[in-house]
């Protein structure tokens, strides 16, 4: 068994659980998740002689952090007190634990009988027992974090009343203090992992986080859409909907999918704005806007530049597969070749899926792309499908 932070910790003899999201996590038997945040009875030094790639993110929620393989970190609070003692900044919701070294769960406030109509994924007579637990401080904006992190993961059917009523319950806080990059990022991480993320995307709306945060986001709300083509509504609420016809893989959602539909369109208040009174189509152009207000956006929350610049090609693109079938080779090519092709399609699923247009475009781009693959395998025909003449065989030989 390969050696973990959990594993080299307890063997140096000193106590660590994980806490909060990541020991319910684990009780659900949820294990796809790419942040371990831990509770351990050591000092900052002692983590330092134990791990040399130790870092320290001066950020509220985590002492220290160590970068794992396949993207994967772990966040340390040193804690060297009874752990039943230890009180969550949010919620007491999120004061459950597993014990690293037994794998005992430790729930001081009783929360089984809440946990099991979580696996179970049924609404409990109470499903917000978990709101009314407040932790040692109402006021921060970690409740906005967490609670919104709750409604996603736990919660995900939560409607617009019901954030209603929390939101009328949580202080306006107008001088709110801006979280550390990082915890930005896996706030928006956290939420994307989620089977429905609109829920705790729209608490953080409607209580001023992402207007003070997420401007670029913020603004899609302001543009509404033609009933027409889009009855579920303005571009908010569109970008919402089309993160529900995600499909998970083995290990949960794709980031870089899931990004690129939270951003695809971004550039359309952008567009709407530059294109009034022009002559021009609305939104004309909203797919290359979008693609630099996209690039803007996950560079500063501090996105690696490999998935920057994945996310940008679908954002860049999202408009091509629904033209596919009618553009000619030479426009699309290129874009064909690129191994994130597959992903453009699945975009363009869940878009055409959440505008309730039906899928007939989706299915007759997937065939032309299809037809695409099959004819550039054919050492006879072009990639187009036309047939080779003699001497063009004799150069792709």
């Amino acid at each position: 068994m390969a050696e973990t932070p959990e594993t080299i910790i307890s063997c140096a003899g000193i106590p660590l659980y994980l806490h909060g999201f990541s020991a319910i996590d684990s009780y659900l038997g949820h294990h796809n998740q790419t942040a371990a945040h831990i509770i351990c009875g050591a000092d900052l030094a002692d983590l330092a002689r134990l791990f040399e790639t130790l870092r320290y993110p001066g950020a509220e929620f985590a002492d220290a952090a160590l970068d794992g393989p396949k993207g994967k970190t772990w966040y340390f609070r040193c804690y060297d007190g009874d752990i039943r003692n230890y009180r969550s900044p949010s919620f007491a919701f999120l004061e459950f634990f597993q014990d690293c070294r037994t794998r005992n769960f430790l729930d001081p406030n009783s929360l089984y009988p809440l946990m099991r109509h979580l696996i179970k994924g049924t609404k409990p007579d109470d499903a917000f027992q978990w709101w009314k637990m407040p932790g040692t401080d109402h006021d921060s904006y970690r409740v906005l974090i967490d609670g919104a992190m709750i409604l996603a993961h736990y919660f995900p059917e939560t409607g617009s009343k019901e954030i209603n009523a929390i939101t009328a319950e949580i202080p306006r806080l107008n001088n709110m203090l801006s979280p550390e990059v990082e915890e930005q990022r896996l706030l928006l991480i956290g939420l994307l992992k989620a089977a429905n993320p609109a829920p705790g995307f729209e608490l953080l709306k409607r209580c001023g986080f992402i207007s003070a945060f997420w401007r670029e986001l913020a603004v899609l709300d302001d543009v509404d859409h033609a009933k027409e083509f889009h009855p579920e509504g303005n571009v908010w609420m569109h970008t919402m909907e089309t993160l529900r016809y995600r499909k998970p893989g083995s290990a949960g959602f794709d980031l870089r999918l899931s990004l690129g539909l939270l951003l695809h369109d971004i550039g359309k208040p952008l567009s709407d704005s530059a294109g009034h009174g022009q002559g021009l189509r609305r939104f004309d152009g909203h797919a290359e806007l979008g693609e630099r207000q996209a690039r803007r956006f996950l560079e500063r929350l501090g996105f690696d530049a490999p998935l920057i610049s994945d996310v940008c090609y679908l954002v860049r693109n999202h408009m091509l597969p629904a033209a596919l079938p009618r553009l000619p080779l030479i426009r699309t090519g290129q874009i064909m070749e690129s191994p994130l092709f597959p992903a453009l399609l699945e975009l363009y699923r869940c878009d055409e899926s959440s505008s309730f247009k039906g899928l007939d475009g989706y299915y007759q781009s997937s065939s032309a792309y299809q037809a695409y693959l099959k004819h550039r395998r054919n050492p006879y025909r072009r990639a187009d499908g036309k047939i080779l003449k003699r001497e063009e065989i004799k150069l792709k030989e």
